[in-house]
C-alpha cells in the first residue's frame, strides 16, 4: 500500500439508498435480465448447490481476513467505507495473493469483499478506498447475487450443461449477464466516487487499472485524451469492431469508465449528492409504475448518451432508442388503465357502510336477479380487455409471469 497523499474528514450519507448511485443503464440490464427464463431455475440450482458456504470456506482457507490485527489499515478503511454509505452491517474483507489487479464482491446473504494482492502493491490509500466503496456499492446494491451466479456459471460450465435447458438458452443467460455485470461497475464507480469523494482520486485508480502503478510515468489529462478518441469517430465497422471487443469482457473499458464517471460528476448530481441531496431507503418503497420509470430513466440516459456520442453505431442506434419514451408512455397509459380498473372492481365489491353485509349465496342471487344484462355484460368486456392490456404489459417485459398469472386470476375469478 503506497503512502496516502493526504487526510481529511469526509462526510456521511445516513440512511442512503443505493439507487442514489444506480446507473440507469445497470437498472435497464438488470430489469432486462429478470426477465429471461431460466434464470430463477439457475439461481436455485447452482446458488443452492454450490453454496455460499462453501464459496467463503474457499477464502477463509486461502486468502487472509482483514481485522484490527490483520491488516489493520485496511479493516480502519474498510469501516470508514461504511460510515459514509451508512452500511446496515460491515461486510469481511480478505487478501488474496494474486498478482492481477482486481477486486470482487462474492456471496448472497453474506456478501463479501476479496481484494488481490496487486491492489495493495498499486494503490494509494485514498485509492484502495475508493476500491472498496466501489466493492461495498456492489454489497449494498444487491449486485453480489448475480455476480455469484455468473461466476459459478463461467468456473463450472459442466455443471450448468446439466440444468435442464437448453444450450442456446443458457448461453443466452449467460450473455444477459455479463452485459449486466459490465452496467453494474458503471454504479460502483459512482459509489466508489461518493466514499473518497475526490473525482481525481477516482481518475486515478482507472488510469492504474489501464497502465499499472508506475502513475510518475502517465498523465490523467492524457487518458482523457485518449478516452475521447476512443469514444470518437470511425465508422460502423469499428463500432462492430467495439462491440465483438467486449462482449466477452467482464468489465467495461477503463476509458469508457473515466468517460461515463466524468459525464456523472459534470452533470451536478455528483455536486448535490455532496450537499446531501440524495434518495434515502425510506424513499423505496415500490408503487406499481417503478418499472416504468426505471426504464423511462435508461431510454433517456442512452438516447443523450447516443445524441452526443460521434460513433457511427450509435448514431444508428439513436433512432431505436428514441422510440423508447414513446413505448414507456404507451405501458403508463396502459397500466394506468388497469389499475383504474382494478380499484374500481375492488371498491364495487365491498358493501355500503349504511347497508347490513349480506351472505355470499344471498348476494350471488341478488346480483343475478337485479343487476341489468349490459352491466353484466360491460362488467365481462372490461374485464378482458384489461386481460388483453396485462398481456401487453408482460410481452413488453413490465410485468413478470408470476406477476402477470396473479393479475389474470384475479381479474378471471371477477367473471
Amino acid at each position: 500500500m503506497n503512502q496516502e497523499t493526504h487526510k481529511r474528514e469526509r462526510q456521511a450519507f445516513p440512511n442512503m439508498s443505493s439507487q442514489t448511485w444506480t446507473h440507469p443503464a445497470d437498472q435497464a440490464a438488470l430489469t432486462a435480465l429478470k426477465t429471461i427464463p431460466g434464470v430463477d431455475v439457475l439461481l436455485q440450482k447452482f446458488i443452492g448447490a454450490t453454496s455460499e458456504t462453501s464459496i467463503r470456506l474457499i477464502h477463509l482457507a486461502s486468502a487472509v481476513r482483514a481485522s484490527h490485527r490483520q491488516f489493520p489499515q485496511l479493516h480502519s478503511l474498510l469501516k470508514e467505507a461504511c460510515r459514509i454509505l451508512d452500511a446496515p452491517q460491515v461486510p469481511e474483507l480478505y487478501v488474496a495473493q494474486n498478482p492481477f489487479f482486481n477486486a470482487g464482491t462474492i456471496g448472497v446473504e453474506r456478501p463479501f469483499i476479496v481484494l488481490n494482492s496487486a491492489v495493495l502493491d498499486t494503490l494509494t490509500e485514498d485509492e484502495i478506498l475508493c476500491v472498496i466503496g466501489h466493492e461495498l456499492g456492489h454489497c449494498l446494491s444487491g449486485h453480489a447475487l448475480y455476480k455469484t451466479l455468473l461466476q459459478v456459471l463461467l468456473k463450472f460450465m459442466f455443471l450448468a450443461l446439466q440444468v435442464p435447458l437448453g444450450a442456446t438458452a443458457l448461453m443466452g443467460i449467460i450473455a444477459a449477464l455479463m452485459e449486466w455485470n459490465r452496467k453494474s461497475e458503471l454504479s460502483a464507480d459512482r459509489a466508489g466516487l461518493l466514499v473518497v469523494q475526490d473525482p481525481t482520486v477516482s481518475y486515478s485508480l482507472l488510469m492504474k487499472l489501464a497502465g499499472g502503478m508506475q502513475a510518475n510515468r502517465m498523465d490523467v489529462n492524457e487518458f482523457f485524451v485518449q478516452a475521447a478518441e476512443y469514444e470518437g469517430g470511425g465508422n460502423i465497422f469499428t463500432s462492430l469492431h467495439k462491440l465483438l471487443n467486449v462482449i466477452l469482457a467482464s468489465h467495461p473499458f477503463p476509458v469508457v469508465r473515466l468517460t461515463e464517471l466524468q459525464t456523472w460528476v459534470n452533470s451536478g448530481t455528483y455536486s448535490s449528492i455532496l450537499s446531501q441531496n440524495y434518495r434515502t431507503r425510506a424513499d423505496e418503497k415500490k408503487s406499481e409504475d417503478d418499472i416504468l420509470k426505471n426504464f423511462k430513466a435508461a431510454s433517456e440516459s442512452y438516447q443523450e448518451h447516443f445524441d452526443n456520442s460521434k460513433d457511427a453505431l450509435a448514431g444508428v442506434m439513436s433512432d431505436v432508442f428514441a422510440g423508447l419514451e414513446s413505448w414507456s408512455e404507451q405501458a403508463r397509459q396502459g397500466m394506468e388503465s388497469f389499475f383504474d380498473f382494478a380499484k374500481k372492481a375492488d371498491s364495487s365489491q365491498t358493501p355500503p357502510a349504511t347497508e347490513p353485509a349480506e351472505s355470499s349465496s344471498h348476494a350471488a342471487a341478488h346480483t343475478a336477479a337485479d343487476t341489468p344484462q349490459a352491466t353484466a355484460t360491460a362488467t365481462e368486456q372490461d374485464i378482458f380487455a384489461a386481460l388483453e392490456r396485462l398481456g401487453d404489459l408482460k410481452q413488453k417485459g413490465v410485468l413478470t409471469d408470476e406477476e402477470f398469472e396473479a393479475q389474470k386470476i384475479k381479474l378471471l375469478n371477477r367473471l
